[in-house]
């Protein structure tokens, strides 16, 4: 199976912004973006970069959310071109796509603090959908979905843990989380406001219809 093998604090530092890719070290000092000497983009001739062209601009913008949402170039394409067939805007579209992956929800209940850990626990068949277990964090859940864990001690002492650190975070208004169970229930589709990274996603079409 195909990964990003680049470390996760370079590609928060290529972006020039968090991406939140590594859990609680991304609200730490310990973040490559909070040190003045590590906030630049990665290689030793960061400093004689210029200004992005207009190409350079929008790929930017397209880079900055496939790595977000930790999806490779293939898969970003199709989801593109499903977005494209979509009636609504194709930019808000496919960020509605992103956000409703599997991997995305589970991390946005807290059920894991970063979007690796989120995959490694639908890998593993931790994580169940409508009562049947999912491990593909692709998979695209629907309003009335549940997202349940295995009947397992050992699942729910870990997710319990993961809600324990995470219990004044906030949940998407588009999600119900349940942490007493703990369950969360998909309420209706994402709007472009539930979209968190600042993204201008007219860039994005405009680079990908090319």
């Amino acid at each position: 199976m195909a990964r990003v093998l680049e470390p996760a604090c370079r590609q928060c530092r290529r972006e020039g912004m968090k991406l939140f890719l590594k859990g609680a070290r991304c609200e730490s000092a310990k973040c490559a973006v909070e040190k003045k000497e590590r906030n630049k983009p990665p290689g030793m001739h960061a400093w004689r970069r210029g200004r992005h062209s207009e190409y350079g601009i929008r790929l930017r913008e397209k880079q900055k959310v496939k790595r977000y949402y930790g999806v490779l170039e293939k898969q970003f394409r199709l989801y593109f071109h499903k977005a494209e067939r979509m009636r609504a805007n194709t930019g808000e579209a496919l960020l509605g796509l992103l956000e409703r992956r599997l991997d995305n929800v589970v991390l946005k209940v807290h059920f894991a603090p970063s979007r690796k850990e989120a995959r490694q626990l639908i890998a593993h068949g931790h994580i169940h959908v409508n009562g049947r277990k999912v491990d593909v964090s692709s998979c695209l859940v629907k309003p009335g979905d549940k997202i349940t864990l295995k009947a397992a001690d050992k699942t729910k002492k870990l997710v319990k843990a993961f809600l324990d650190d995470s219990a004044d975070a906030s949940v998407p208004a588009w999600l119900q989380l349940d942490d007493s169970v703990p369950q969360a229930v998909v309420l209706s589709m994402p709007t472009r406001e539930d979209v968190q990274i600042p993204v201008e996603e007219n860039l994005i079409v405009e680079f990908s219809s090319r």
